[in-house]
């Protein structure tokens, strides 16, 4: 099937409101798309071969399509895009405070010694001229081919999709990987990023929280050292890591549930900062920082990724999400001003319809 007529068959389908789901994994130039031909809501099974669409707050339904019963198509494509100038959106006074109040409110927390790191976030609402969803489409994929891209519709979760640098897990047999995944920069084309305190001791909270999760459904853990890693337009620290999963005791399921939510999304400790975010965000993280991804039940062989980057498109309207951890050094200025970093991954591909 040529590309032209794949997103023709996406669009007809999301007219008839019906599921699908659409990725391509990191540094991959095929996108696998799935198509289920009910609204059915179908009871995730990570032990069957599926695309996986998780929320934030574990408590709430997960939803998947199951590709055995669904038509998947596997269409390569050419990225022919690039990353343009800084797109300048207008920001409120009132976003501003808000989000600097809330910053301030972690920090506060964590002066108490109630964490060492609370992840807060913010949702901006921006509306759209002339939504197209086969524009969307090929900009998300031609932009940020080193992360997972995907756009995933439920007429139960609406039209999401996402440009993630962070992988949750990554299986193969026994084996599986993730990554701690923490700090950000803005790239500076003349110098390679200049690691302050407070950034690396933010991403050592999260190898640290990360490794203690894991061990009690893995036999073996390695740990990398640190390096950076970039994602479109922004630097984060990353350290990998790798291990054997308990045979007979440890599953996908149980070692996703083990690591999600990390302290990368969520904070440490995990119960003290999801009750913070509950209580102090003004919005409900629906499935941003939740996890996304494709099961081979047969093979073993799964990835499942953060969904960062991400965004919900309602009618004209697209909302953002962003965020960042906070330690006892975070500058609440400073903060800010790493959303409005971070934002620029999805404006970037909304821009046609700014």
């Amino acid at each position: 099937m040529e590309y032209s007529v794949l997103l023709e068959k996406i669009t007809n389908h999301y007219k008839k409101k019906l599921p699908f789901s659409i990725f391509s994994l990191p540094d991959s130039q095929t996108i696998t798309c799935s198509f289920q031909d009910t609204d059915e809501v179908i009871e995730p099974c990570f032990s069957e071969n599926s695309v996986l669409f998780a929320p934030f707050d574990s408590e709430k339904p997960l939803y998947c399509i199951l590709t055995d019963t669904s038509e998947v198509l596997n269409i390569p494509f050419s990225n022919d895009l690039s990353t343009k100038q800084e797109i300048n959106h207008q920001e409120t006074e009132e976003d501003l405070i808000q989000h600097i109040k809330l910053v301030t409110a972690a920090r506060d927390a964590i002066k108490n010694k109630k964490a060492s790191k609370i992840v807060v976030s913010r949702k901006k609402e921006i509306d759209l001229k002339a939504f197209d969803l086969s524009v969307l489409i090929h900009r998300l994929f031609n932009l940020y081919g080193n992360t997972y891209r995907y756009i995933w519709y439920h007429p139960y979760t609406g039209l999401w999709c996402g440009a993630t640098p962070e992988t949750l897990v990554k299986t193969e047999g026994l084996s599986f990987t993730t990554m701690a995944l923490a700090g950000t920069q803005k790239i500076n084309s003349k110098r390679p990023p200049d690691w302050t305190t407070k950034e690396i001791n933010e991403q050592q909270y999260v190898t640290d929280a990360i490794t203690t999760s894991l061990q009690r459904v893995t036999s073996v853990v390695k740990i990398s050292k640190t390096y950076t890693q970039i994602a479109g337009s922004l630097a984060h620290l990353r350290t990998d890591i790798s291990g054997i999963l308990k045979n007979g005791k440890a599953t996908l399921e149980t070692i996703a549930k083990a690591l999600h939510p990390t302290p990368a999304v969520c904070g440490t400790p995990t119960k003290f900062s999801k009750s913070f975010i509950a209580f102090n965000e003004p919005y409900d993280r629906e499935f941003y920082t939740g996890f996304t991804g494709p099961i081979d039940a047969e093979s073993g062989d799964s990835q499942l990724f953060v969904n960062l980057r991400c965004l919900k498109i309602e009618d004209t309207t697209a909302s953002l999400f962003v965020g960042g951890g906070i330690t006892l050094e975070s500058e609440p200025e400073k903060e800010w001003e790493e959303t409005k970093n971070k934002m620029q991954t999805m404006l970037q591909v909304l821009q046609p319809f700014l």
